[in-house]
């Protein structure tokens, strides 16, 4: 006779909505009429974004490990299930855009359509909306918040697919630069293959040394002090599959090609939400497994933390792409991240940790409303993303270039900016745990990386427009929600952060 497993329904409500949403859309995809799909499927990714971030709200205080010990629901897991989900919400209004107007969506119609061809050149103009890429956000959105939960290696290794698979597609389908979008997408698949097989390699030594996947037995091993070079090797592997995906030095270099090559919204959507998912995967592992071994990982996250920020600052300094510009930032800033995971254990009360969370929520937030401005100024190619195209922006649209400033001081750490209370949290986490070589790198790193930020407000404010530059469009409801949000809350994280801090602080636990 086999018993069933244990399974709170309750718990799981936050991945329920989401992935029921996801397949009600195929469904949709499926048998609706054609005209009818777009509104369904936008409605549906708002309500299931929406509605899992309800259900982490009205789970707060759980702590349970749930699915025959699959899953841990707990203060981080919520913390960062609700994260992604409000962070998806907005990326759901950036896919959005421009429906009224569908020859100027960011998506292709049918992307199985040969680049170049006559029929993809039709395909720029024609009155058709994408609406796949609702449910295969949506997938992803769901394999994120599984991965950030996963009490089990098997478990994260299967929200790892997840949460990929439709990332790969999604990149692949910008409605122009066809073949610059395709390029994106092979990449992104190839190198996620190979961080996927590190990360499977991983854990078969890791059920080698242990004989199981669980994160509860990996710790009594470690505990122990079972498994050596085996359990060694396998959390190293296990750990350079997720630095893949959180875009970390030297395990960077898909990224400013797909940040480039994808269609924005979905740059703006990786760029948010698969940085969280991927530290709230390096955070569980790390704490809940391998807590009572620092020793096997602080010099690998020392290297990395290092190489990350360096790369990130100076090759962003060289790029004459927004885009990819963004992208070398992204790298700097998981490099900033990873000296709160450094501080773990500073305070005995899970301070760092508390910390990286909430520079995850206060870097997607700014990320996104970045990359929303972006997709405003446009030429005839689709968004205009050279840094020669943003001169003098301010005497075209004051208000854009006033958002656009906003965001960019943020993610350069200025004062009064949410950017700013987040690496000061992280930096004093690192320094209470000892670590203050660490930051002293990150503050050099930061001020190198201030250089490139500022290059562009310098461009938009003190050079004269060029002639018959981009325009600047007037942004719709969906758009304009997500600059309202998402600059609000750069301000209010930046000015009046200790909520939102307090909140961190009080869903620092793991549990499993």
């Amino acid at each position: 006779m086999i018993d069933a497993p244990d399974l709170s329904l309750a718990a799981l409500a936050p991945l329920l909505f989401v992935l029921g949403a996801a397949c009600i859309g195929v469904l949709v995809e499926a048998f609706a009429p054609r005209d009818a799909r777009h509104p369904a499927q936008v409605g549906l990714a708002l309500a299931g974004t929406i509605g899992a971030f309800v259900a982490t709200l009205f789970l707060a205080g759980t702590e349970q490990v749930t699915a025959a010990g699959a899953l841990a629901v707990d203060g981080a897991a919520l913390f960062l299930q609700a994260t992604i989900a409000g962070l998806g919400a907005l990326s759901m209004l950036l896919f959005a855009e421009r429906a009224l107007d569908p020859a100027r969506s960011a998506f292709v119609v049918s992307a199985a359509v040969p680049a170049g061809s006559p029929r993809d050149r039709e395909q720029t103009t024609v009155p058709r909306v994408q609406t796949e890429v609702y449910p295969l956000a949506l997938f992803a959105i769901g394999g994120m918040m599984l991965f950030v939960a996963a009490n089990d290696l098997l478990v994260m290794f299967v929200a790892l697919e997840v949460l990929s698979l439709p990332l790969y597609l999604l990149s692949g389908m910008a409605r122009r630069r066809r073949l610059l979008s395709q390029e994106a997408a092979v990449k992104y698949f190839l190198l996620g293959a190979f961080a996927s097989a590190f990360f499977l390699y991983g854990l078969a030594l890791v059920y080698g040394a242990t004989g199981s996947v669980r994160l509860s037995v990996v710790r009594e091993a470690v505990t122990a002090d079972a498994g050596g070079v085996l359990l060694t090797l396998g959390l190293a592997l296990l750990i350079v599959g997720l630095l893949f995906k959180a875009s970390v030095a030297p395990f960077h270099s898909w990224t400013p090609d797909v940040y480039q090559g994808a269609p924005t919204p979905v740059t703006a959507f990786m760029a948010a939400c698969t940085k969280v998912a991927a530290f709230g995967a390096i955070l569980r592992l790390l704490y809940v497994a391998f807590g009572a071994a620092e020793w096997t990982w602080r010099p690998l996250i020392y290297a990395a933390a290092i190489a990350s920020m360096i790369v990130g600052a100076v090759l962003g300094l060289t790029q004459t792409d927004l885009k990819r510009m963004l992208a070398y930032s992204s790298v700097a800033h998981a490099g900033f991240l990873l000296t709160g995971v450094i501080g773990l254990g500073a305070g005995g009360e899970g301070s760092g940790l508390a910390a990286t969370m909430f520079y995850l929520l206060t870097y997607g937030l700014t990320t996104l409303g970045a990359f929303a401005v972006l997709t405003l100024v446009r030429d005839g190619d689709g968004e205009a993303s050279h840094l020669s195209q943003w001169a003098g922006l301010a005497a075209r649209s004051p208000l854009t270039a006033a958002v656009m400033s906003l965001f960019l001081l943020a993610l350069a750490g200025i004062p009064l900016t949410a950017g700013f209370t987040g690496k000061f949290a992280v930096f004093r986490a690192a320094i209470e745990e000892g670590a203050w070589p660490l930051v002293l790198v990150a503050l050099l790193a930061s001020a190198v990386a201030a250089f490139f930020y500022l290059r562009v407000i310098v461009l938009m404010y003190f050079s004269e427009p060029v002639a018959g530059g981009p325009t600047v469009g007037v942004p719709g409801l969906p758009t304009t929600l997500v600059l309202a949000v998402t600059a609000t809350a750069t301000l209010a994280l930046g000015i009046l952060p200790g909520a939102v801090l307090d909140l961190a602080e009080q869903a620092a636990i793991f549990v499993g």
